[in-house]
Formats: C-alpha cells, sequence, structure tokens
C-alpha cells in the first residue's frame, strides 16, 4: 500500500461518480491536504467549483478584506468569492455534499452517477463537469 502524506499543494487528475443526495467522495490525495473535517467551496471563475481548506479559506478571506470597501473592483472580487461560498463537511467516509447553487453553477446539477474531474491546482482543488473540463484542461487549451 502507497502512503499519501501532506505536501501543502492540492494535486492531481481524479474521477469520481456523483452519487445520490450530490454526495461526491473526495480521493485520498485531495482529503490528506485538509486540515480537519471542514472545507470551503465556492463558484470558480470558470464553470467549476473549487474548494481550499479552512485555514487557508482564512488566509484568502483576509488578504480580500484587507481592500479597500471604496474599490470598486475590491467590492466586485469580494462578492464573487464570498457569495457563493458555502462550509461543507467531510464524512467518514471521504465524501462532500455538493451545494444546488454550486451544481448549477459548475453544470452538475442533475448529473448523478456521472463523472466528476476534481483536479489539484495547487492552494486549492477543483471539480469539474466532465465535458467541460475536456474543454478547459491544458491538453485541450494546446489543441485549439
Amino acid at each position: 500500500m502507497v502512503k499519501v502524506s501532506k505536501i501543502g499543494l492540492y494535486l492531481g487528475e481524479f474521477k469520481h461518480n456523483l452519487t445520490e443526495r450530490n454526495r461526491l467522495a473526495l480521493p485520498k490525495r485531495i482529503r490528506v491536504e485538509i486540515d480537519g473535517f471542514e472545507v470551503i467551496l465556492t463558484r470558480g471563475f470558470e464553470p467549476c467549483i473549487i474548494g481550499f481548506d479552512k485555514n487557508h479559506w482564512q488566509d484568502i478571506a483576509k488578504q480580500q478584506l484587507a481592500i479597500q470597501i471604496n474599490e470598486p473592483r475590491g467590492r466586485m472580487l469580494r462578492r464573487e468569492l464570498f457569495s457563493g461560498a458555502m462550509i461543507v463537511e467531510l464524512d467518514s467516509q471521504g465524501r462532500i455534499v455538493l451545494p444546488d447553487n454550486l451544481l448549477e453553477w459548475s453544470g452538475l446539477k442533475g448529473k448523478v452517477g456521472e463523472e466528476v474531474v476534481i483536479v489539484g491546482a495547487g492552494d486549492h482543488f477543483e471539480l469539474w463537469e466532465r465535458s467541460k473540463w475536456l474543454k478547459f484542461e491544458p491538453q485541450g487549451q494546446s489543441k485549439s
């Protein structure tokens, strides 16, 4: 058995099916990077869901809140980042329940039984509907 140890980065690409009640099992390589049992999920800048460890999310929040509220770009980024954010818990089997608003945003709503692509992206991980990932993945970008 290969030991998976924490390295401080989300790495790799994985495929897991979305199950009933909109549950998704996170791969061990992703779970090992999460401190505790809570994950912050929010809308990605592309049509995907992005996930953060709670501690890293707090660091990001501090950076965003340091931007003056009278700056329009700062307000826009805050709305984008925080309005769609949800705290979700990992269950004992390493699964999370994906919130409806994020399922809609990512194109995963109604896709029970279908494949979700889970992508390590360094300081966060991303959850993609398969056909959308194929358009955005690095190899797909170089083909167009």
